[in-house]
């Protein structure tokens, strides 16, 4: 079945009566007629994307086809090119101009298939889809087959919007700055080990949460959080006043080599579930009860007296326990310089973990990666996604910010920029 050539495919209303003289003519009878290797879809297509290259040429040269050339440079015949699309391949008939100048963007040069299939592979491939899984996706959905190979190297033009990403320059103030790691499997020459992907995020001085970076080593430790911290000064940030970090040793000093003038807040969350893995299954609840006037008093005095009464009632059957809250106890309190809208804010680093529960959703069902790169190509896409939730700011964040002015002599300057 052929079109006539006449017809305007990148006017809807055309394409529209056009098909309805198909439909009544009897000219559309079967799925082959619309969906074929000759069908109509395909004939549309080719039509829609030649009509739109050369209205391309024509704004690059400068005039309309059977017009006079306006300048030294003018038409110069056509080149074949295949395109595969969501209905398979079609030939399409690329324009040419004789400077050899005409750089089309509906189809750019070295460009083999339809965008709208690459943008269906990256999205499914950020939802943690396998290169098997999204291969017969594609299959299925669009009738075109796609080797892993393929669809790996389609995925992998994501790089270089990664590496940008990771390289740019952070605003010079962020009042908090969260910081935790997540284990994942990858393979490293041909063994499946356990790596950490580091995640930093910030809340920038508007309130709203941003993405920092991420990054990836075999161990969690405070010599590789180091880099991480000389990585996001170097990359322009200078202003901290809180950092929420879990209770991992040496991170406090790694903190404040890079950051001298911030204040370090291990997560009471962390800090009370690790305690109580000490504590027999029969005492947690009455354990808890008594801890919880630790971390839930007003002041940083009834705090201190908890945790005296703490130890005196427990402390000589679970001594492990109240060690680790007198041990750090310098950057559990730390909070408790703060009114209540603020602690709310940094006493937990459930912001950074519902970003990692975000990413643990994503690889739940991949047993490993096969490189570092496949790493952060799929967490980078699927954090950017879960980042276009992050609309409102903290709350009460604007008596919060006057708070951290003061108490840190923010730059106004740089907050105002913000």
């Amino acid at each position: 079945m052929s079109v006539d050539s006449k017809v305007d495919f990148t006017n809807i209303t055309t394409i529209k009566e056009f098909c309805k003289t198909l439909v009544k003519g009897g000219k559309l009878q079967t799925q082959d007629d619309l969906y074929g290797a000759n069908g109509i879809i395909k004939q549309i297509q080719k039509g829609m994307y030649e009509a739109l290259l050369e209205g391309e040429l024509d704004h690059h040269l400068g005039y309309n086809k059977h017009e006079d050339s306006t300048g030294d440079n003018y038409r110069n015949g056509h080149s074949e090119k295949s395109i595969k699309t969501q209905h398979g391949k079609i030939e399409i008939d690329i324009p040419r101009d004789r400077a050899g100048s005409f750089d089309p963007i509906i189809i750019a040069k070295h460009q083999k298939r339809a965008t709208i299939i690459d943008d269906t592979i990256i999205g499914l491939y950020s939802k943690g889809m396998s290169l098997s899984q999204i291969s017969a996706q594609i299959q299925e959905v669009y009738q075109l087959e796609l080797s892993e190979e393929q669809i790996s190297k389609i995925t992998d033009s994501v790089l270089e919007e990664v590496s940008k990403w990771h390289i740019r320059p952070l605003s010079a103030t962020y009042p908090i700055v969260y910081l935790d790691g997540i284990y994942i499997n990858v393979l490293d020459n041909k063994t499946v080990i356990k790596k950490v992907v580091y995640v930093a995020l910030g809340v920038n001085t508007r309130g709203h949460k941003e993405l920092l970076g991420l990054w990836i080593s075999e161990t969690e430790g405070s010599k590789f959080w180091l880099n991480v911290l000389t990585d996001l000064y170097n990359r322009g940030l200078r202003q901290v006043c809180v950092f929420c970090v879990d209770g991992l040793t040496g991170f406090p000093d790694a903190i404040n080599s890079v950051y001298p003038k911030s204040m370090v807040q291990q997560c009471i969350v962390h800090a009370v579930r690790r305690s109580l893995d000490y504590v027999n299954y029969k005492d947690k609840k009455l354990f808890a009860i008594d801890l919880k006037k630790v971390y839930g008093a007003k002041t940083i005095e009834e705090a201190e007296l908890a945790l005296d009464d703490l130890e005196m009632g427990w402390g000589v059957k679970y001594p492990a326990s109240v060690k680790l809250w007198r041990e750090r106890w310098q950057y559990l309190a730390n909070f408790f310089q703060f009114p209540d809208f603020i602690r709310k804010a940094i006493y937990t680093t459930n912001a950074i973990e519902s970003v990692n529960s975000s990413i643990r959703k994503i690889i739940k069902n991949k047993k490993s990666f096969p490189s570092d790169n496949s790493v952060f190509k799929m967490l980078y896409l699927a954090l950017r996604d879960c980042s276009r939730k992050w609309t409102m700011p903290i709350r009460d964040w604007e008596m919060a910010l006057n708070q951290f002015i003061i108490k840190f002599d923010l730059d106004i300057s740089e907050i105002n920029k913000g």
